[in-house]
């Protein structure tokens, strides 16, 4: 996910990955012993607490169902925060205090580099749990971002976010625009395009009606398409010098000048709210975004979305793992649920059902077929899978999720408060030398 994440977060989650975060401990009883991790009934019965942001999709999926049928020992409790800031804060406060921990936690690509880097003492080894080949089954460079110096592997990848955009075509009609997806994306097949026909559509449509939901959206869409974003290969900052972070943040300031923003900011009940309301007309759209749409806009948008392939044709936003806490007293119980939940016919039901796409290589090769009614039967499979095949292998920081906020936070001062840009980005380094000391 992403955030999705947070996203999903993905969004997620991003999502997003979008609410104090309380970690269900299990149900005390007389019948019962709890641990910091799970608790153990008497007649056997572990139950496997699963801390998560924003919609992993794993529960909406049935996928737990699934597996406690094939698993009638196994109870799973799942509990999520869409905020993801706000989940991470929280488990940074267990993690210092060593208590309150699920036995598997969600960790957003964003931060990843920060747990490998940082905190590696406070999550399991996967490899010591037998999960070494289960990762070697997802694109190479998932696992290796999850991996330590010494080799020690401490999340197993969920999905990825290759990139697209989604429209509403029946917006677009009204409005006097084509359509079709690949005329589409030969007409904003860069980022100059995207804002041209943005122009020619607030031009005609209707009063009240935006070409997208926010800059940030699309500084994060921009960004994604670049290998080196915010930190080189050495950890060093180039987010200040680096000239596709600029145009990124020049393209985002030119939306709001031109009025193509509909200055929403992301995972707010009111940004919810527009995906029915026909707010905006286009969103940036990592794979996962599917299904949070469908979330949102309901039954009620069914043909009205549509998706085809974005500026640039790639991008890469959002992405999860599933890490276990070294304080879980059911590690072998959580490693089996997690590798099952990663494997191949798991996440080809996951994007079937939700749009995640796949990390798991045979699943990818096996949903390329795949067309969404819901998406006016987009061939959802041959255009993220095309964007999954160009998309950059991102070099991560361990603060990457800092620089992020600071930007978001920035160009929403750029749309909701009329900050002029060159202050609002001196704001977004000052933010981010803040956060990090640096």
């Amino acid at each position: 996910m992403a955030t999705a994440g947070a996203a999903r977060t993905r969004a997620v989650t991003l999502g997003s990955a979008v609410l104090v975060l309380a970690l269900a401990a299990g149900c005390s009883s007389s019948t019962s012993t709890k641990s910091a991790g799970g608790d153990t009934a008497k007649d056997g019965k572990v139950t496997l607490n699963v801390d998560l942001f924003g919609t992993f999709g794993f529960k909406e999926a049935g996928l737990y169902a699934e597996y406690q049928k094939l698993h009638p020992n196994i109870e799973i409790k799942q509990t999520d925060t869409q905020d993801e800031a706000q989940y991470w804060q929280a488990l940074q406060t267990k993690l210092a205090g060593g208590g309150g921990l699920a036995d598997v936690q969600g960790i957003e690509v964003g931060r990843i580099a920060s747990v490998v880097q940082k905190q590696a003492d406070k999550f399991t080894d996967l490899k010591s749990l037998g999960l070494g080949p289960a990762s070697d089954e997802l694109v190479p460079w998932k696992g290796s971002a999850a991996t330590t110096p010494d080799g020690k592997l401490l999340g197993l990848g969920t999905d990825i976010g290759p990139e697209a955009m989604c429209f509403r075509a029946d917006l677009f009609k009204q409005a006097g625009l084509p359509t079709d997806r690949d005329q589409l994306a030969q007409k904003w097949s860069t980022w100059d395009g995207y804002l041209a026909l943005g122009k020619q559509y607030a031009a005609k449509a209707k009063a009240g009606n935006t070409w997208t939901d926010s800059a940030a959206s699309v500084f994060a869409a921009e960004v994604g398409q670049q290998r080196v974003r915010y930190f080189d290969e050495q950890g060093k900052p180039v987010y200040e010098t680096s000239p596709a972070v600029k145009a990124a943040w020049n393209t985002s300031v030119s939306l709001v000048k031109d009025g193509l923003s509909a200055e929403l900011p992301e995972w707010t009940p009111e940004w919810n709210k527009a995906f029915s309301t026909g707010k905006f007309a286009t969103l940036s759209c990592p794979a996962w975004m599917g299904g949070y749409i469908k979330g949102q806009a309901g039954d009620a948008g069914k043909g009205k979305w549509d998706v085809a392939p974005g500026p640039g044709k790639t991008g890469n936003w959002g992405g999860s793992y599933l890490a276990i806490p070294r304080t879980s007293k059911h590690a072998k119980e959580a490693a089996d649920l997690i590798k099952w939940l990663t494997a191949e016919e798991q996440q080809v039901t996951l994007f079937k059902k939700l749009g995640s796409f796949p990390s798991n290589k045979a699943a990818q090769a096996a949903i390329k077929d795949v067309k969404d009614p819901y998406f006016s039967d987009a061939p959802i499979g041959q255009i993220f899978s095309e964007a999954a095949a160009a998309m950059p292998a991102q070099v991560l920081g361990a603060d990457d999720q800092v620089v992020t906020k600071a930007f978001t936070d920035a160009l929403g001062e750029v749309e909701r408060t009329k900050t002029a840009p060159d202050a609002a980005w001196k704001h977004a380094m000052d933010n981010v030398r803040n956060a990090t000391g640096g």
